[in-house]
């Protein structure tokens, strides 16, 4: 064949292969559970990233939530050792340790595998899933359910709006669905609400036609998909000054305890509440002052 007809074909093939290209099924993304003990999801290119370290707050310096933090840890212990466990919904005042409990547990449970504690249990990997990509949680499930590794699926500051109809795709796989929530995957979710909407819009829907309360019943009905409800709600001024001692004990943060509480009431007021955040925002600003690094 004469070097004018072959360079005549290359167009052709070029477009052949394109097309061959686009009709092939999308690369599977490998399963990279195993890579570390955390993930987020990230749904518009359907792909796991590994987190190599996760900010969290260690399980012991957790003040004020006592009764939350074991009825997590005992359920999430359970879980890890194949036993039934609940899915938890941790609703209440901002700042209260709702997301840092479900990131402590997460890791004390692993650190108690890890040190043969709890020899019958395997290791959970914690997988975030943002609020905005609920709707793909079914995709992100039939990923889980391949992985022999039990997985924590948290969405932090989960919430809907009248409107919102993504509540469905959650709801399904709570406990609805044909196949329903994969044996491995368990779900927590912290939220401001009870019933994941805003109260005022509860009680404005309800005041009209029955078949809007209807409505508002199936979106109510979500958060009775949760087994487990854990309560948060803001603190006394003992509480807030255990968190704060807490932390500075924590860090070597070496100021004189009346000192120490007398500027830690004085953050509080400026910043209007009591909270585990609000202490340590208090205590990052000790450590700056005090030329300190937190670990």
């Amino acid at each position: 064949m004469s070097d004018s007809k072959i360079d005549d074909l290359i167009p052709l093939l070029t477009r052949v292969a394109t097309a061959l290209e686009r009709l092939a099924p999308p690369e599977q993304p490998s399963d990279s559970l195993a890579a570390e003990d955390a993930f987020v999801w990230h749904a518009e290119r359907e792909r796991l990233e590994a987190i190599a370290k996760v900010s969290r707050v260690e399980f012991e310096l957790l003040q004020g939530i006592d009764r939350q933090s074991d009825i997590l840890l005992n359920n999430t212990r359970r879980f890890a050792q194949g036993f039934p466990a609940n899915n938890a919904l941790l609703w209440g005042a901002r700042g209260m340790g709702k997301s840092s409990l479900v990131k402590a547990v997460h890791a004390t449970v692993n650190r108690e595998i890890s040190e043969k504690s709890e020899p019958k249990a395997a290791p959970l990997a914690l997988v975030e899933i943002h609020r905005e990509d609920i709707p793909s949680l079914p995709r992100l499930l039939q990923r889980l359910r391949t992985s022999a590794r039990p997985c924590i699926l948290f969405c932090d500051d989960l919430s809907f709006d009248g409107e919102d109809s993504t509540y469905k795709s959650l709801k399904g796989v709570l406990e609805g669905g044909i196949e329903g929530r994969p044996e491995n995957v368990i779900f927590y979710a912290t939220s401001n609400r009870r019933h994941l909407m805003a109260r005022d819009m509860i009680e404005n829907e309800r005041s009209t036609a029955i078949h809007t309360s209807e409505a508002v019943e199936e979106k109510v009905s979500l958060s009775d998909r949760f087994g487990l409800w854990l309560g948060f709600h803001n603190c006394d001024q003992d509480t807030y000054f255990a968190m704060v001692e807490g932390y500075a004990a924590r860090h070597g943060l070496e100021l004189p305890v009346e000192q120490l509480r007398a500027e830690a009431r004085e953050w509080s007021i400026t910043r209007g509440s009591r909270s585990g955040r609000v202490a340590w925002q208090y205590i990052q600003d000790l450590a700056g002052r005090l030329g300190k690094r937190l670990a």
